[in-house]
Formats: structure tokens, C-alpha cells, sequence
């Protein structure tokens, strides 16, 4: 996404830290119940995204399908 250029290492790295450590709290849901909420939230922020011009719609897919990809562990050539 063309909002992900904007971005410096050491803030996202910051926030992945930051989040692990939250996830670290809801040990007590299942990974299935974690991944519906989270699935909830990152729709709603990719919409804010979307609204806001940050990015466009076919970026929007392009990082759903890059999500997809490495969740699933597999090449484009594989798509």
C-alpha cells in the first residue's frame, strides 16, 4: 500500500511490540475467536483508510491478497 512508504521501521516496529503484548492479554480466547475480532477490526480500519484517501481500493487488495499469501505460505505462482 502506498501508505506503507510513509511509515519508519521504528514505529511499526513499535507497534508490533506493542500489540504482541496486548495479544499477550487475551490469552484467554481461542485463536479462532481472536482471528474473527481481529478480521472485524482490520476491515474497519482499511475502510477508514479508504475513506480518509490514504490509499485506494485496489491497494486495499493488494494487501488483502499479500495477507492471504502469507497466511497461507504460498508463492503468487501459486495463487
Amino acid at each position: 500500500m502506498s501508505f506503507a512508504d510513509r511509515r519508519s521501521e521504528g514505529s511499526v516496529e513499535e507497534c508490533l511490540d506493542e500489540l504482541g503484548e496486548q495479544m499477550t492479554g487475551l490469552q484467554r480466547y481461542t485463536p479462532a475467536i481472536l482471528a474473527v475480532s481481529l478480521r472485524v477490526h482490520l476491515g474497519t480500519l482499511l475502510q477508514a483508510l479508504l475513506e480518509a484517501q490514504v490509499c485506494t481500493r485496489e491497494e486495499i487488495r493488494d494487501f488483502v491478497r499479500e495477507l492471504e499469501r502469507d497466511a497461507l505460505q504460498y508463492d503468487e505462482d501459486q495463487a
